[in-house]
C-alpha cells in the first residue's frame, strides 16, 4: 500500500515507523524543512525529533508534492489543525487518486466548532473525491510509540469498513488498535482533553499535588462527558480510550506540550507572558476558547473551561482562577 505520510514532525515519523513494520506498505513522509528531509534521507535519522533512533531504509521523505501526492493510496495528515484547508489545497492540487485520509489532528474549527474530520471533508468539497476520514485517536505521545511502548488507539470513522483499513494497516504487537464509530464523541474527547490538561499543569505550577489532579481529570472527564452528550456524542465513548484514557494520559506527563505549557503559567502565576514566549503548537489553546464559546451557546456548564480561557484570554491570575472553582456553590456530584 502507497502511503504519504503529509507532516515530517514528531508524530508524523512516529506514525510513519510504526506503518512500516508492514512489509507491504510503502511509506513516504512529506515535509517543508529541507534538512529534516535531508537526515530521514541520507542518515535515517530525524535528529530533531528522536536523535536516538534509527528509521527503517525503505522509510523516504521528500519536499516535492508531485512526488508525494501522485499514485498515492492513503494520505495521512499530521500537520498543526490550523493548515487544514491549506493542505487540501495542495492535496487537491497533485493528488491523482480518490485517496483514503487518516486524520491525527485534533482540535476544532474556530469558527463553527466543528471536529476536524468536517473540517477535512468540507476542505475537498468539489475540488478531489476522497474515500472518506478515519482519526486515529487515543492516549499516544509519538516518543513512546517509535520507542515500542505498548500502546492502544481508536480507529475512529462512521464507515466501519474503512475503520478496519485502518486498523489492519497499524497493528502490530507494540501498537494494537479498536475500531470506534462515534466520531462526534472522540474528536470531542481529543480536543477537550488537552483544556483539561493545561489545567492540571497550571495546577502542578501552582504548588498542587496528586489529590488535586485526581480531582481535575475527575471533575475534567465530567465536564467532557456533559458538553459531548449536548453535542450527540455517546457516553460510553468517554469511559474508553479517546475519553478517559486520552485525558489521563494528556494530564499526567511532562511530554504533553499542553500540560508543560499550563506548567510554566502555573509557576508565572499569569499568563501573558508564556504565551508571547511559547513557539510550539499548542491545541488546548485555541480549543479552549472554541468550547468556551460554543458551551455558551448552547447553555451547557463547562466551569473548568471557563476557568482555562479566563487565564488564557482575559488575563486572570490561576492562583484567583483556582479559588473561585473551589469556592462555587455546593452541589451534588
Amino acid at each position: 500500500m502507497k502511503i504519504s505520510i503529509l507532516g515530517s514532525g514528531a508524530w508524523g515519523t512516529a506514525l510513519a515507523y510504526a506503518l512500516s513494520k508492514k512489509q507491504d506498505n510503502e511509506i513516504l513522509l512529506y515535509g517543508n524543512n529541507p534538512s529534516e528531509i535531508d537526515d530521514i534521507n541520507s542518515n535515517h535519522l530525524n535528529s530533531h525529533y528522536f536523535p536516538d533512533v534509527t528509521l527503517p531504509a525503505s522509510l523516504r521523505a521528500t519536499l516535492d508534492p508531485t512526488l508525494a501526492l501522485t499514485d498515492r493510496d492513503v494520505l495521512l495528515l499530521a500537520t498543526p489543525s490550523s493548515q487544514i484547508n491549506n493542505i487540501a489545497s495542495l492535496i487537491s492540487e497533485y493528488c491523482d487518486t480518490s485517496p483514503l485520509i487518516i486524520n491525527v489532528i485534533k482540535g476544532f474549527d474556530p469558527v463553527t466548532g466543528e471536529g476536524i474530520s468536517s473540517m477535512i471533508e468540507k476542505a475537498f468539497q468539489g475540488k478531489l473525491e476522497i474515500q472518506g476520514v478515519v482519526s486515529l485517536v487515543g492516549p499516544s505521545f509519538a516518543h513512546d510509540v517509535i520507542h515500542d511502548d505498548l500502546t492502544a488507539i481508536c480507529a475512529v470513522s462512521k464507515d466501519e469498513s474503512l475503520a478496519k483499513r485502518v486498523q489492519g494497516m497499524f497493528s502490530s504487537n507494540s501498537f494494537r488498535v479498536y475500531i470506534q464509530s462515534d466520531v462526534i464523541g472522540a474528536e470531542i474527547g481529543a480536543g477537550m482533553k488537552n483544556i483539561i490538561a493545561i489545567a492540571s499543569g497550571v495546577l502542578e505550577g501552582l504548588g498542587y499535588h496528586d489529590n488535586t489532579r485526581s480531582a481535575l481529570i475527575t471533575r475534567g472527564l465530567a465536564e467532557i462527558t456533559r458538553f459531548g452528550l449536548a453535542k450527540g456524542a455517546h457516553a460510553a465513548t468517554f469511559l474508553g480510550l479517546t475519553g478517559v484514557g486520552d485525558l489521563c494520559l494528556t494530564c499526567s506527563s511532562h511530554r504533553s506540550r499542553n500540560y508543560s505549557l499550563g506548567l510554566e503559567i502555573g509557576k508565572c502565576n499569569e499568563a501573558e507572558s508564556v504565551l508571547k514566549a511559547n513557539t510550539k503548537t499548542v491545541e488546548g489553546v485555541v480549543a479552549c476558547k472554541t468550547i468556551h464559546e460554543e458551551a455558551k451557546r448552547i447553555g451547557i456548564e463547562v466551569p473548568i473551561t471557563d476557568a482555562v480561557y479566563e487565564v488564557l484570554y482575559e488575563n486572570k491570575k490561576p492562583s484567583e482562577a483556582v479559588f473561585a472553582l473551589m469556592t462555587r456553590s455546593l452541589k451534588s456530584e
